[in-house]
């Protein structure tokens, strides 16, 4: 399978979910390029996700993720990319390609960061996620516009591994590709 001629591949979902590290091996996969939202933002400010909430808040880093938003609409085509778990907010979001929803509890998303070998280092990269009952709220305002966004939805949860998810999202892709 090659990336679909009509653009990009976006992953989206709650902070947490696996987004980025799907989307790296998909690439691979695909022999493609991978992009990820957040690197960019970091790259653009010369600072880490955390500190620029901390020192110019969420708005201004939200605005930052809009204009992230323009130029991969405007310049990106045939790539993969992940997106941070608030990028659904852009106005052109379904205009920059075929949109990917990685589906998962709240529980399990808190499991997987908890269990992962750098928990520490991945829970306090997430400015968002270090009041849990405030995460867990915005979690469920988020859902509906995942699952509205959607082209296709997988619920990771029901997977082993990547391995499972790839061959997943491949057989689900083409199936999309070929009703239309």
């Amino acid at each position: 399978m090659k990336v679909p001629k009509c653009g990009n591949l976006l992953f989206i979902g709650f902070m947490g979910v696996g987004k980025s590290t799907l989307a790296k091996e998909l690439a691979k996969e695909l022999k493609t390029v991978c992009l990820d939202t957040d690197k960019i933002i970091e790259n653009m400010e010369n600072k880490k996700i955390k500190n620029i909430f901390s020192t110019k808040g969420e708005e201004y880093f939200r605005e930052l993720e809009q204009k992230v938003a323009i130029w991969l609409e405007k310049n990106v085509k045939n790539s993969i990319i992940s997106t941070g778990g608030g990028f659904i907010a852009v106005g052109n979001l379904k205009k920059i390609g075929k949109i990917i929803y990685l589906k998962s509890s709240f529980d399990g998303i808190m499991k997987r960061l908890e269990n992962h070998p750098k928990s520490k280092e991945k829970l306090a990269k997430r400015p968002l996620l270090q009041d849990r009952k405030r995460a867990k709220e915005l979690f469920k305002r988020r859902s509906d516009t995942y699952k509205k966004l959607a082209d296709i939805t997988i619920n990771v949860e029901k997977y082993k591994n990547k391995r499972e998810m790839i061959k997943e999202l491949m057989k689900l892709f083409d199936t999309n590709v070929s009703s239309r």
